[in-house]
């Protein structure tokens, strides 16, 4: 099983405000879903629900809500109550990479549990007025290896570079 964190995040590690994303970045966009396609992403509930309902649950993936409500329903989700449950549940999955997608507090335990084998970051050049953050860890710990840079342009308004970390 390996398990993978993929996360955009502005100039201070701002990652959400109001439980929304902080810009339009079709690139990156891009490369979610084609990175994460075919896998299995986790999210929390509140994640969760903000992705629009059109799109929800992500399709061709395997999606997995983190909740600590015993009752929650989410059509064509798997739903655990823990962290340390749902990676239990997907141990053997051999061929399908595991996605953490947010939201911060889903960061911050797979980190703290020490379960992340990658990263993908996304590295938005501007400081937004985030809410939400994206937990520090020890670069030490980790390769980095620069995937994509994206300058500004008409679909773009800041640039961005996707910065592909593991662990050593």
């Amino acid at each position: 099983m390996k398990v993978a964190i993929i996360v955009a995040m502005d100039s201070e590690r701002g990652i959400g405000k109001d439980n929304d994303l902080m810009w339009h970045l079709p690139a990156d966009m891009k490369f979610f879903k084609e990175t994460t396609n075919g896998h299995v992403v986790v999210m929390g509930r509140k994640n969760y629900e903000s992705i629009p309902e059109k799109y929800r649950p992500l399709p061709n993936r395997v999606n997995t809500v983190l909740t600590r409500s015993r009752s929650y329903i989410a059509e064509g989700c798997a739903i655990f109550n823990s962290m340390e449950a749902c990676l239990e549940s997907y141990k053997n999955t051999e061929d399908k990479t595991i996605f953490i997608i947010g939201g911060g507090e889903i960061y911050r335990q797979a980190l703290e549990m020490d379960v992340v084998d990658e990263m993908y970051i996304t590295h938005v050049n501007h400081r937004y007025d985030a809410d939400t953050f994206f937990t520090d860890f020890n670069m030490k710990n980790w390769t980095q290896e620069e995937i994509k840079f994206h300058a500004a342009d008409e679909r773009h308004p800041v640039s961005f570079k996707i910065v592909k970390y593991t662990k050593r």
